[in-house]
């Protein structure tokens, strides 16, 4: 998979990608991440890539000019399964949303900033908006990484053991159940007997039922 990502502060997605397991997923070459800074695709001469809303308003808006030179410039190289625009005002991102994106081959992701991008990028040039929460945040840097890292874990090879990302939250529509670890006794809280029992199918039932209690008890929304 390859992800190209625009921005306007490249250095924030720095730090992300260098680490764990995305780091040894780009060292096994199954996936690629490229950062590519906005402001390189803009012909002002102090490199700016933002301006004043019409109408009036507080906060500065990203132009279309240099985003879609970029993303020109992109598509002339090869072709795109998604162009995302990663931005608060969006369906939400959910485990079935990366489960679907890990399946693509090459997707452009592009980080808000400021008040945004000017509309005409989202009408004429973005094929998929994603929504990490109904919060905001600075820019979008830190919503495109939290996207790469969720799709990114889900292809095949990036996690030693593949089986632990089917057993995650929200792939059955419900929360994970409790995980335990040695020791079996800490201060007088004793791991539930069941999970030492070796009882396999006991335990499969054990674990399905308290993952529909901390889904009923947690996120009711979700049953």
């Amino acid at each position: 998979m390859r992800i190209d990502i625009i921005t306007v502060v490249p250095e924030l997605l720095q730090s992300p990608f260098e680490h764990s397991i995305i780091k040894r997923a780009k060292e096994k070459a199954l996936v690629e991440i490229h950062i590519h800074n906005l402001r390189d695709y803009t012909n002002n001469k102090y490199r700016q890539v933002d301006d004043y809303q019409f109408g009036g308003g507080a906060g500065m808006v990203l132009q279309i000019e240099p985003i879609d030179k970029c993303i020109s410039k992109l598509k002339s190289e090869r072709n795109y399964d998604e162009i995302i625009y990663v931005t608060p005002d969006a369906p939400l991102l959910t485990q079935s949303v990366s489960n679907k994106l890990s399946l693509k081959e090459n997707i452009i992701i592009l980080t808000g900033h400021y008040k945004g991008v000017d509309h005409r990028v989202r009408e004429l040039l973005i094929t998929k908006e994603i929504s990490i929460g109904d919060y905001v945040l600075s820019g979008g840097e830190l919503a495109a990484a939290v996207l790469c890292d969720s799709i990114i874990r889900l292809i095949p090879g990036v996690i030693g053991d593949e089986t632990s990302a089917l057993t995650d939250s929200f792939q059955d529509d419900l929360l994970s159940p409790p995980v335990y670890t040695r020791p079996a006794n800490y201060k007088g809280l004793d791991v539930p007997a069941v999970l030492l029992s070796g009882n396999f199918s006991k335990i499969d039932e054990w674990r399905h039922e308290q993952a529909l209690k901390r889904t009923k008890d947690i996120r009711p929304d979700l049953l």
